[in-house]
């Protein structure tokens, strides 16, 4: 119980240090700050004394945080000033030396005066540099934020095939830049928030002021900031708590970590979120199209996108569907299969003594269980257990007579089918509806199949994107819109952006084209 008292004291006593203001007593100063961050060993303070001037200044920053060379070289050139002003007098008083500093030989960027505490300890973890100077109850704080960081690489997850080969960081302002690049635009407009009551996460709101939708905008504002939680590590956590059904399997906002993908989503009205400490920046609203599209679509003739395209939804189809029919035929629908097929199939599975449902289930298993140790795996050993792993089990459960050589063929076409998702969790998506489907299918057949089918249909059908029918623009319809949904139309056909907001279904003069004039 001591115990307990004694820590909520130094609580209550850490909380009161870092809100209460600036004494000007430099020795108090950072004794507050030592205590406030637990003595940290990456906490620097550096002393040191102008020319002809007897006040002492301290520089704070913290280690890995900052970029030490553009601190070195503050320090270097704040003491290498004669501090005397203009009629040669001696610069004697703490005001003095502290306008001094802050007009003269304070040179790194977006420098600012802090009078609290609490600011004291949010500008040294976002790798600010502090000055305070002896008997001053104010500090200056300069941008000196760097350190250790990834380069911009090739993106990992998301390949690129033509087009750039940059992908995000995990630094939230090297993540801007990469956008800003691209679009040249006064009107793409940043605008930044903190979530997370512990780790005070940076967050950028990034949109096209005049092409993105204020209705939109307004609903996502209102949605960060009603996040109340003490951590975002990651852009995973505000896509769970500002999605718009937390129980639906479905994805309803699209991640990325190309800027090309951002930059040409943007230009359709849409807005970004970045976070900072990932690569993967999500897009708002996200309607379910989107995730079978990729910028590549746009770099490639209409006519060979389309087709692939068409492909991608075919073999989502395929990745949802094809256990469970395969299933039911076996089962209820032997009629649909052609004889010599049926008598080949019946022959295979002679020796077979598990059910087709049994069967299927087993073989997805243990399909998910090699891709699942392919992933966690290094990547050259990963790709080799996933190939090997696949033929020599297969071929294993075949000599075995555990599962017939046509299961393993239907689930192999499946599993490579969900490979084709552009993105990954929607594929995710379909791997866990496909063990439902499969058992819908053992028990009720294509009967069952098509009352889930509709049920899933209508459950798309319901869902929101911050406010924004997840299957538009196909429910509701959009004549003007089908020119670059299950199809691509060239480039100089698709004129008109996309309409997020669909209160009625029918285009108004008033819609912009892509080139910003009226439609």
């Amino acid at each position: 119980m001591a115990a307990q008292t004694k820590e909520k004291k130094q609580s209550q006593t850490a909380d009161s240090n870092t809100s209460s203001p600036l004494s000007g007593n430099l020795k108090d100063d950072l004794q507050h700050i030592r205590q406030g961050l637990g003595n940290s060993m990456d906490l620097i303070i550096r002393h040191f004394k102008l020319i002809n001037a007897a006040l002492q200044v301290a520089v704070i920053y913290m280690e890995g945080l900052t970029d030490k060379e553009l601190v070195d070289d503050f320090i270097s050139h704040a003491m290498s000033f004669q501090t005397v002003s203009e009629e040669g007098q001696k610069l004697s008083t703490s005001q003095e030396v502290f306008n001094y500093i802050k007009e003269k030989a304070l040179t790194p960027g977006k420098s600012q005066s802090l009078t609290n505490r609490g600011g004291l300890f949010e500008a040294l973890l976002s790798g600010n540099t502090l000055v305070l100077v002896e008997g001053m109850p104010e500090a200056l704080s300069g941008d000196t934020s760097g350190g250790e960081v990834r380069p911009v690489s090739e993106a990992g997850t998301q390949v690129s095939i033509r087009g750039s080969k940059a992908s995000f960081t995990e630094t939230i302002s090297v993540n801007i830049s990469l956008v800003r690049r691209r679009i040249k635009n006064p009107n793409l407009w940043v605008e930044p928030m903190k979530l997370g009551a512990v780790t005070q996460t940076n967050i950028a709101i990034m949109y096209i002021h005049g092409i993105a939708d204020e209705d939109v905008l307004k609903k996502l504002r209102e949605k960060l900031k009603e996040i109340r939680v003490d951590s975002i590590l990651e852009s995973g956590y505000i896509e769970q708590l500002i999605e718009g059904s937390g129980y639906s399997p479905f994805p309803t906002l699209y991640n990325t970590e190309r800027p090309d993908t951002v930059a040409g989503n943007l230009l359709d009205g849409r807005i970004a979120v970045f976070v900072d400490g990932t690569p993967f920046v999500l897009i708002a609203p996200a309607t379910f199209f989107m995730f079978f599209h990729t910028v590549e679509d746009y770099y490639q003739r209409f006519d060979i996108s389309t087709l692939i395209r068409l492909l991608r939804f075919l073999c989502f189809f395929i990745s949802m569907f094809g256990p469970a029919i395969f299933v039911a035929a076996l089962n209820f629908h032997q009629e649909m299969i052609p004889t010599p097929l049926l008598i080949n199939l019946a022959s295979q599975r002679e020796g077979v003594p598990f059910p087709a449902f049994v069967e299927a289930l087993m073989m997805e298993v243990t399909f998910e269980i090699i891709r699942e140790a392919g992933i966690r795996l290094p990547s050259p050993i990963g790709q080799t257990v996933s190939i090997i792993g696949g033929l020599v089990l297969g071929q294993a459960a075949v000599q075995a007579g555990i599962v017939s050589p046509a299961m393993v063929i239907v689930v192999s076409i499946t599993g490579i089918s969900s490979f084709t998702t552009p993105a990954f969790n929607m594929a995710l998506s379909v791997r866990l509806l496909r063990f439902v489907i499969v058992f819908v299918s053992a028990f009720m057949g294509l009967y069952g199949i098509a009352i889930l089918a509709l049920m899933l249909v209508a459950h798309l059908c319901g869902l929101r994107s911050l406010g924004v029918p997840y299957m538009s623009p196909l429910g509701p319809f959009d004549p003007q819109a089908q020119k670059d949904t299950l199809i691509r139309s060239p480039i100089h056909f698709m004129k008109i952006r996309p309409r997020l907001e669909h209160k009625s279904n029918v285009r108004k003069k008033a819609d912009k084209d892509r080139q910003g004039n009226q439609a």
